[in-house]
């Protein structure tokens, strides 16, 4: 089966100095050069990623990338453009909208 055209979820919980979300951002690329529509959401310790070179590269690229409202204020992370600031409840929209869903803690 061809993961062109499939829908993939993505929950990094991980800090972006950690391995596990440098290999989240490296599924990440590889499930979008491979065609996937790919759907991110950083939450906890992953929240100051969301400003990372690599993270916003991927975004540039067609990567839907949300981060925790909650998150970015208990690491004070400014809410902005680099992501969309959301809840919880945009994690269960993925998962229920998504034909895959993964985390990285």
């Amino acid at each position: 089966m061809s993961p062109s055209g499939k829908k993939l979820g993505v929950l990094i919980s991980a800090a972006p100095e950690t391995p596990s979300f440098g290999h989240a951002v490296g599924l990440v690329g590889a499930a979008m050069e491979a065609g996937c529509d790919v759907y991110a959401y950083c939450i906890d310790e992953a929240v100051p990623g969301v400003s990372r070179p690599e993270v916003q590269a991927l975004k540039s690229r067609g990567l839907k990338l949300y981060a925790c409202a909650y998150g970015a204020h208990r690491h004070g992370v400014p809410i902005n453009d680099l992501a969309a600031f959301a809840g919880l409840t945009v994690v269960s929209d993925l998962i229920a909208g998504t034909d895959r869903f993964i985390s990285f803690n």
